[in-house]
Parts: structure tokens; C-alpha cells; sequence
């Protein structure tokens, strides 16, 4: 096989994508965890050549089925991190693959709890990506507003450039496992506070911890969390693409419910469709 993709999502857009670079060839690693909204929907019945509704878990499956049959490889893992060695690089909770190419298909699902203060100091303190805005707070201490594997990976990545991290869970138990060099608070949190900048959390039983920078990362990371820390063009919480599905970043494509407009099936299948014969060509091209 020549060159090789990894698709981020298991949903259409990824798994319609992934039926075009494997059957050209090209060696296709479908990375997801969990089947996101679609999973919910109960009835379908405006997608073409289903007769009788369909749930939205039978239409995955049925793909995932589909996509394995012709030769891709499916993974079940939740990516953590996208960045660029020699290739693209894609990490994951228990791994990391290298890229010719990558496709992110995994939807937008950045998520802001009600929290006094928080959007009020999003740019002056409050960010969302650790690879982006770390240097901004080398020496500081900051906090990473989160529980789960995503919010880890981002503590990681402050650890070498910052003084301290604080995980700050928010009533909510943390995964098991957390270095000790990263401290815990689980309470439940009041405000973020300060003046022209943020400069504090205040929790509900009183206590308070200054911090410089605050990084929000709560439950898995979307296509648009991964895009950003690549350095391609956002637009509020989009990907933004080009006809061709192709972000501002070579090698880098996105498809489906991340892109914005229509958040419809049949949109997801043709914008993974054109990912990935667009994908098709750059490795080909690139391989030369």
C-alpha cells in the first residue's frame, strides 16, 4: 500500500472517508472512541436506501462493518493530541501513529460549563488549548479545568513549561493514576476571578488558589480542540476547510459536523467522501 492515513471518527464522515482510501490503496487507521450524537437518534428516515427507519448505532455499526470488510483498520481509543514530528502525529490515550495524512471527523464538542467568570476571561486567562497558549504562563502557576484522560494529556503538556498544575475537577472524581507532580482539588468551583486578567479560582467552600492561566478541557477532544493545537484556522468553534476539505495546514483535512453548516448525515458522508479522495491525491502526490 502507498502512504498512510489515520481518520479521527468513527461516525460517517470518518468511515465514509475511509472507504475511499482503502479501497485506493492507501493504508487507513480509523481512531474513535464512542459513537457521539448519532449513537442517540432513535428513528432515522431521511437518509437515502433505508426503506424502514434506522436507528443511528445500526447505521455505525453497519459502517464500521463496512469499512473493515474492504481492509481499514479500526481502532477504539480517544485521541488525545494531534502535533507534527517528521509526519503528522496523532496521540491517543495508550499510543501514538504517525501520518502521510489525517483526517478529523470527531464533531466540535468543546464544552463550557456554567462557571462564573469563565467566558468573561477567555483570551485573558482562560484558554483552551495547552499547545497554543503555554508559553504565555512559563514560570506560572496555572490549572486545568477538567477530569478525564483529555485533561491529563493537557497537564502534560503544560508540566515542562510552567511551575505548577493544578487539576481542578469541579465536584467531579478524577481519573485514577495521576502523577503526583500534579496536584488535585476536587471541589466544587464558585468563580474564576481577577481584574483585567484572570487571576484566581475561588471554590465553593471558600478556599482560593491564584493561578495564571487557566486551560479548559473537559470530556474528549474535538475535531476543532485538535485542529487548533496544529495551528489551523478556527472559526469560533469550526474547522475551517476549503472546498477540497483541506484546513490551512498541509496534509491536514476535516469533514462532517466540525466544519459547521448543515449537521446532516448525508452532508457527513459527502464531506468524508471528498477527504478523502482529496486525501488520496496529497499522498499520492507527496509520495513522489
Amino acid at each position: 500500500m502507498m502512504g498512510n492515513v489515520i481518520i479521527i471518527g468513527t461516525g460517517p464522515a470518518g468511515i465514509s472517508a475511509a472507504l475511499y482510501t482503502t479501497r485506493a490503496g492507501i493504508r487507513t487507521t480509523v481512531i474513535g472512541k464512542g459513537f457521539g450524537a448519532l449513537e442517540k437518534a432513535e428513528k432515522i428516515e431521511n437518509y437515502y436506501g433505508f426503506p424502514e427507519p434506522i436507528t443511528g448505532r445500526e447505521l455505525i455499526e453497519n459502517g464500521i462493518t463496512q469499512a473493515k470488510r474492504v481492509g481499514a483498520e479500526i481502532i477504539t481509543d480517544e485521541v488525545v493530541g494531534l502535533g507534527y514530528t517528521d509526519k503528522l502525529t496523532v496521540k491517543t490515550t495508550t499510543s501514538e501513529y504517525s501520518a502521510d495524512c489525517v483526517i478529523m471527523t470527531t464533531g466540535s464538542s468543546r464544552q463550557t460549563p456554567n462557571i462564573k467568570g469563565l467566558l468573561e476571561y477567555e483570551g485573558r486567562g482562560v484558554s483552551y488549548c495547552a499547545v497554543c497558549d503555554a508559553f504565555f504562563h512559563r514560570g506560572k502557576d496555572v490549572a486545568v479545568l477538567g477530569c478525564c484522560e483529555y485533561a491529563l494529556a493537557e497537564a502534560m503538556e503544560l508540566l515542562p513549561v510552567v511551575n505548577s498544575v493544578t487539576l481542578i475537577t469541579n465536584g467531579v472524581t478524577p481519573i485514577p493514576k495521576i502523577p503526583p507532580e500534579i496536584k488535585i482539588v476536587t471541589t466544587g468551583i464558585e468563580e474564576f476571578a481577577g481584574n483585567q486578567v484572570l487571576e484566581k479560582v475561588i471554590f465553593k467552600d471558600g478556599a482560593e488558589i491564584p493561578v495564571s492561566g487557566i486551560f479548559v478541557a473537559i470530556g474528549v477532544a474535538g475535531s476543532s480542540e485538535l485542529a487548533r493545537k496544529m495551528g489551523a484556522e478556527i472559526n469560533g468553534n469550526t474547522i475551517v476547510v476549503d472546498n477540497h476539505m483541506a484546513t490551512n495546514v498541509p496534509g491536514l483535512y476535516a469533514a462532517g459536523d466540525c466544519t459547521g453548516g448543515m449537521l446532516q448525515i448525508a452532508k457527513a458522508v459527502y464531506q468524508g467522501a471528498v477527504a478523502g479522495t482529496e486525501a488520496i491525491k496529497y499522498i499520492r502526490k507527496t509520495a513522489k
